[in-house]
Parts: structure tokens; sequence; C-alpha cells
């Protein structure tokens, strides 16, 4: 039996987990899938407050890891495949594992689809990128592509033409899922190019090991083409890790929980934080910033239902 059980170890998962551990509840946190959540993707942080020279992502998420340790927080391995939330305590199987929990923050996160090219994952970190926002900075003056149809390749391309010094708009199709303003604006930039229809057949290292070009197929003639450049942008979407709560907590038509007042849910005693909840910042400041509040949210419903 636990006071508070946390599904995941990014940033919001691991904040809650301090924060509970420093309330003395002794949390215990069940990494999930992906341990240490989007962050052990990437290299250099430079806008999480507090690192005026940057953090690398997998140490910034250590340093959680360990901050949480040391204030008691117990850390399990394993992916959670069921949950039984209709009476407390709750039920969470993970593996072979069943835990029982006074109350729950599910902090499971998002994983960013991918093209599913080995090289893609192989270069992650070094010029392949699923975040603009966190990554631009880095390509001042450099040629990249961004890989997407909707709105929000569309925006990462409009917002990487401050950086670099060209940008590819690469899709499969000739046809833009992106509404009609976004289209435009992307179309009006002078330093984006659209590429379409077309795939990325291969993301190309150079000698220092980073991105050097890409190999792009035409779908409709089978043309081949490579183009220099010095980053990726993978723009195709997010997946929420929310698979195991369908049907027992509320989502959006899109998959992510919905948090009501802050960090509850309509089952009282679930709190949820981070990008499973949050399809618009995605950031690791603001992950964090929520597990802070499901965490509080946790301490003062457990306070209430002390008995």
């Amino acid at each position: 039996m636990h006071n508070v059980v946390i599904i995941g170890s990014g940033c919001a998962g691991l904040t809650a987990a301090i924060y509970a551990a420093r309330a003395n509840l002794k949390p215990l946190v069940i990494d999930g899938h992906e341990p240490g959540g989007q962050l052990t993707l990437t290299t250099m942080v430079e806008n999480y407050p507090g690192f005026p020279d940057g953090i690398l992502g997998p140490e910034l998420i250590d340093n959680m890891r360990k901050q949480a340790e040391r204030f008691g927080a117990e850390f399990k391995s394993g992916t959670v495949t069921e949950v039984d939330l209709s009476r407390r305590p709750f039920k969470i199987v993970a593996g072979k594992e069943t835990y029982q929990a006074q109350s729950l923050i599910v902090a499971a996160g998002a994983s960013a689809r991918l093209l599913g090219l080995p090289s893609e994952r192989h270069l992650m970190g070094r010029g392949v990128s699923t975040c603009a926002t966190c990554d631009g900075y880095f390509f001042r003056g450099k040629p990249i592509a961004v890989v997407g149809g909707g709105d929000t390749a569309m925006e990462e391309a409009i917002f990487l033409s401050r950086y670099a010094s060209k940008v590819y708009l690469v899709h499969r199709r000739p046809e833009f899922r992106a509404s009609k303003i976004m289209l435009d604006r992307a179309h009006a930039n002078e330093k984006i190019e659209f590429v379409a229809p077309a795939v990325v057949e291969e993301i190309i290292p150079h000698t220092n090991g980073h991105v050097g070009s890409v190999r792009l197929s035409n779908p409709v003639t089978k043309e081949t083409r490579e183009i220099e450049l010095e980053g990726v942008f993978v723009a195709i979407g997010h997946d929420p890790n929310t698979a195991v709560f369908r049907g027992k907590l509320q989502m959006d038509p899109n998959g992510y929980l919905v948090a009501l007042n802050g960090s509850k849910t309509k089952v009282p005693g679930v709190f949820v934080a981070g990008d499973v909840q949050d399809h618009r910042y995605r950031q690791a400041v603001t992950a964090a910033g929520s597990g802070c509040m499901a965490a509080m949210d946790a301490e003062k419903f457990l306070e209430e239902h002390s008995d």
C-alpha cells in the first residue's frame, strides 16, 4: 500500500516525486516504457531555468531522480499494463507486480511519432530533433529540414526560420493537412522551401557524427535527391501514453487526459501532470510545474481523506 503512486519518470513525474517525498508521503515512481521521458533523447537543454550554460537532458533527469531519492522516493522499473480506478485504494499492475495506492499521479508523458529510420534514432540529439522550441537555437545560420504536413510542421518551420539559413519543408503528399492560414504564412516565408511529395529515405551522418544530409524519394516518380543540411526536425505529431486509461479517465479526441481545476480528474484521488495532458506547450519547465501541482493536490487530497 502506497500513499502516492506516480506513473512516469520524466520532468513531471520526478518533480511530483520530489514534492511528494518532501511531504513525507514516500511516493512510489513507476518508470514507464520510456524512463526519463523525452529529455533523455535531448543533448543540450538551454531553456531550463537555473542553468546559464545549459545542461545535458539525461543529466538533468538524473539530477531530478537523485533529488527525489534523497527525500525518500522509491523507484520501480516497468510499464503499467492495467489499472483499476473504480475504488480506492487504486490498483496498478506493472509487469508481474501489483501496487495499491491511496492516490495516483499520471505523468506517463507523450511519445513523439518518428519516421522509423534506424539513422533517425542513431542521430537523435545529433541534428535530429522533435522539438523546435527546444533545439532551434542550435541551428543558427544552418540549413535544416522540417518533416510533416500539419499545422505543427508549419509552425515549427516558421519558428525555425528565425535561426536557420534555409528550411526545407518535406511532406510525403502534395496536399497538406495544415490550415490555409498556416500554409499561406509558410509559403510567404522566403526562407522556407516546400519539398513535396517527398519521403525521407535516409538521414546521412557527416564525418563528425552529426546530420550531414538527407536522401529524399519522390513517391510518384521514384526519383531521389540528396540535400545537404545540418538538422532534421520531425513534426508528424505526438501520441500520449494513455491507452491503459481508456474508458477510465476523461480524454480529449486525441487521447490526452483532461485536467480539471489544476491537475484533478473526474476520479477523486487521481491527478495528471506533464505531456500526458499537455499537447500545447510540451516543455520541461511546464511539465515540472504541473508535476508540482499534482503532488500538492495529492497531498491535500490525502489530508482530507486521512480516514
